[in-house]
């Protein structure tokens, strides 16, 4: 398993850092709808659809949705004088909504859940909630000042994986030291509040480094602390959101396209809350 996990990363990892620093704005959108495409699959899996082809057809979908948008909003229209296109802060919006919806549900599992838990669809279109979002965080974070500098939107994109990434180190190590109190105990049983904190002031070693980085004016200091935060906890609730729904599809991976690490969301969970939430608090108050 170990084998399978390394030789899987020292493939996926290069290939990221190529598409993230090099691909065309064009090439880059594409291929970021084909990576949701994918979580669109093993999301309908995770809403209890079990037949191939239907799941194909909602990966489809999703994948064309992310063209749809793309071809809506020109990569040169996406930032217009400092400004993110209405369409795509409009999507971030909802996902901030979505996000407040979901942790509702977290929070009183398995309480009011009757209305969706039995509802392929009601579960589908969460699905579209979390992943489309992603796709439209990520590319307006890629874009952002694309005609000063066509590395700046990559820097962003690396901060959010970095502090994520970060959370996750944090929060298994002192998980497994001082874990004491379950997170969700209905949702995921292995989170606890220590490795969620412990998490929190991992990640803020990166945030602090970024701020150094980005030259953050001391009287903004404190705002870009505080989004960092969020972006940080927020991501506690992709993973937790993620658990929730293949605790009620009775499966422990959303597939098995990733040998050794499960399927594409069990690795990009944490992100699908994390890059809507830091972009739309970057688009608001940051840019």
């Amino acid at each position: 398993m170990l084998k399978q996990r390394i030789i899987t990363a020292l493939i996926l990892a290069p290939l990221a850092l190529i598409a993230i620093l090099f691909l065309p704005v064009w090439w880059f959108e594409v291929a970021i709808a084909g990576v949701i495409g994918l979580g669109g699959y093993e999301w309908a899996n995770m809403s209890g659809i079990k037949a191939r082809p239907r799941k194909a057809m909602f990966a489809a979908f999703v994948f064309a949705l992310c063209l749809v948008l793309s071809s809506l909003v020109n990569a040169s229209d996406i930032w217009y004088q400092g400004q993110l296109h209405g369409l795509y802060h409009f999507i971030l919006g909802i996902s901030v909504i979505w996000w407040l919806f979901s942790l509702w549900m977290i929070i009183f599992y398995p309480r009011y859940s009757t209305f969706w838990r039995n509802n392929n669809l009601i579960r589908l279109g969460f699905g579209l909630l979390t992943l489309i979002p992603t796709w439209v965080a990520v590319i307006s974070l890629r874009t952002s000042l694309h005609d000063v500098d066509t590395l700046y939107g990559s820097s962003l994109i690396f901060y959010v994986l970095g502090i994520v990434w970060a959370a996750d180190i944090g929060a298994f190590f002192s998980g497994v030291k001082f874990g004491r109190h379950k997170l969700r105990p209905n949702v995921s049983p292995g989170k606890t509040l220590e490795g969620l904190i412990g998490g929190i002031g991992a990640s803020f070693a990166i945030i602090a480094f970024a701020a150094l980085h980005y030259q953050v004016a001391t009287d903004r200091i404190w705002l870009h602390l505080l989004i960092g935060g969020i972006t940080v906890a927020v991501s506690a609730l992709g993973d937790l959101n993620e658990s929730m729904l293949k605790r009620c599809a009775g499966i422990k991976d959303s597939g098995k396209l990733l040998p050794g690490h499960g399927g594409i969301l069990d690795r990009i969970d944490s992100l699908t809350a994390a890059f809507p939430v830091f972009a739309f608090c970057y688009v608001t108050w940051m840019a």
